[in-house]
């Protein structure tokens, strides 16, 4: 059995190690309600946009834009991975990493190439750990960007697209849903694959106006489409970060408690069994006395 002074040492490093973690706590909470105010206020715009370019698209070709128009054959896959640029967020990072792989993987099964842009130290170092090719990487971003960020990964991706270095690109990053849940999500985002209901464009059909034409309009909107979702990946990323990191570091906390409850036990027993030692000692010495 360990020594009370062993205990008694173990017993205060977890003390110590519980205000870290309830201090990492307190600081991903105060982080977190900055990044998700931004992913709730952009989300709508995202939307919004999501649907403009939608109905769009619907009133035009294929190949009224490069961005639009999908590839007969698809030889070379670019994979955007946005993760966190720290750990001690829990699976967090794990999760996202395996969602591309696995994605990197099914592309190089059916003999595609695939190239890894990476936002992000720890999907960077998962990628180039299980040889992928990163072409691109972006660490020490995550913890403050904004919109530039967006565009200067979206002109490298729009230009290696537009110059068949590329013929499909998807992001995989973490979906922010609330509080306790992040979902590791990807999505293509190009060529641009708008959704759209089914039938509705007939029967919307000659409602709307455009000007200046269609075809100008996608031009214009079509390239910042694409900026607009690696931006949202971004800021989903990001909130999902923190509040998985808060929750990890409760987590951690909780454990703390649990583990001093159970360490405090074993120092009492182990002192009662050492004050039980010593009272049979001095009784024992006691009757040997009276015995001379």
């Amino acid at each position: 059995m360990a020594s009370l002074r062993d205990i008694k040492q173990k017993i205060g490093a977890v003390k110590k190690t519980k205000q870290i973690t309830r201090a990492m706590n307190m600081v991903a909470s105060a982080k977190l309600r900055n990044a998700q105010d931004r992913i709730e206020r952009f989300r709508p715009y995202a939307d919004k946009y999501f649907d403009t370019i939608g109905e769009l698209s619907s009133r035009a070709d294929s190949n009224a834009h490069p961005l639009l128009e999908k590839r007969e054959e698809i030889q070379r896959v670019g994979i955007i991975i946005v993760t966190s640029d720290k750990g001690l967020c829990g699976s967090f990072n794990a999760n996202i990493s395996k969602e591309a792989r696995d994605l990197a993987q099914k592309c190089q099964s059916e003999g595609k190439e695939v190239k890894v842009f990476c936002i992000g130290k720890k999907g960077c170092d998962f990628m180039r750990k299980n040889n992928f090719e990163v072409v691109d990487r972006k660490t020490n971003v995550m913890n403050n960007f904004d919109f530039e960020l967006a565009l200067d990964i979206g002109n490298n991706i729009i230009d290696k697209y537009l110059a068949a270095e590329l013929d499909e690109v998807h992001i995989v990053y973490g979906q922010f849903v609330n509080m306790v849940k992040q979902v590791a999500s990807s999505a293509q985002i190009l060529p641009v694959v708008p959704e759209s209901g089914e039938g509705e464009e007939d029967v919307d059909s000659g409602e709307f106006i455009f000007e200046p034409s269609v075809e100008g309009l996608l031009a214009e909107l079509l390239p910042k489409y694409v900026k607009v979702q690696i931006y949202r990946g971004l800021l989903d990323t990001s909130a999902s970060e923190h509040a998985a990191r808060m929750n990890a570091m409760d987590n951690a906390t909780k454990n703390c408690d649990e583990m001093v409850d159970n360490l405090t036990l074993v120092y009492n027993k182990a002192r009662q069994a050492s004050i039980t030692t010593e009272l049979m000692d001095i009784v024992g010495g006691a009757e040997a006395l009276k015995q001379g």
